[in-house]
């Protein structure tokens, strides 16, 4: 199977707008590296990709119909690019966080195909972070949306360090993305070890009651509960099995120091 019919068959919305003309010119230099002929953009997309004229991007869509997998994936690899250049280089232990969890993810044949893109997404420059997050916050639910903010956190740490450029371009990111400050505080808060991250997770603040805890872990469990991404498949449900070990490991912190 050619890896511009997988891309085809896998993404149902991407192929338009400023995430269109991404995954267009990363589509270009794949095929550049098969062919000699050359054709422009346009006439390349529909040559290589049969699906390209049927993209939902084409035609009049409602928004935020149920996000798929390949509508996730591709959101994914953008963003990931975006914010492994955010310090201004490029550790490759970012790089390899990234190929590790489409491993883990996707299995070693789809994972390969999507490093592939990622490449050619990521020696792109001038990528518009607000163009390609309105694109999404229009096209995607918001669990997976929450799903995305997660892992670009997880990338910012896979060099152990999260540098301030980085949390400001996740925060912008989120913003973008329509996601709240508090939901953004509580997922940042799960890649640092501290009771005070713990009442963030919950989105509650030191004062809250035993009572008001509870209340908040039941509202955060539903909320980051695996469940939520299902119809993103089994390989995305992994991270969201992380967020809500992440909320039950901070309610048990707090349990154990109020000893309730």
């Amino acid at each position: 199977m050619s890896v511009s019919k997988w891309i085809g068959g896998a993404i149902g919305w991407s192929f338009g707008g400023p995430i269109g003309a991404i995954i267009g010119l990363a589509i270009g230099s794949i095929v550049d590296s098969m062919t000699t002929k050359k054709p422009l953009l346009g006439d390349r997309q529909a040559q290589y990709d049969p699906y390209y004229k049927k993209s939902a991007y084409n035609t009049t869509r409602p928004k935020q119909q149920q996000t798929q997998s390949g509508d996730f994936e591709v959101s994914l690899l953008i963003l990931a690019s975006i914010v492994i250049k955010a310090d201004g280089k490029q550790d490759q232990r970012e790089l390899d966080f990234v190929r590790r969890q489409f491993l883990s993810m996707y299995g070693k044949e789809r994972a390969n195909r999507a490093f592939r893109l990622f490449k050619g997404i990521n020696q792109q420059k001038n990528i518009s972070t607000r163009q390609v997050c309105l694109q999404i916050r229009q096209m995607m639910d918001h669990p997976a949306r929450l799903q995305l903010i997660h892992f670009l956190f997880g990338i910012a740490k896979a060099d152990e360090i999260v540098t301030d450029d980085e949390v400001k371009l996740i925060a912008t990111i989120s913003g973008y993305l329509g996601i709240s400050l508090l939901d953004f505080e509580s997922i940042k808060s799960m890649f640092y070890d501290s009771t005070e991250n713990a009442y963030k997770i919950l989105e509650i603040d030191h004062n809250a009651t035993n009572d008001e805890i509870k209340k908040a872990y039941r509202k955060m469990a539903k909320k980051y509960h695996p469940d939520k991404v299902i119809h993103l498949g089994k390989e995305h449900q992994k991270g969201a099995e992380q967020k809500f070990r992440q909320v039950q490991t901070a309610y048990e912190k707090l349990q154990k120091e109020r000893r309730f």
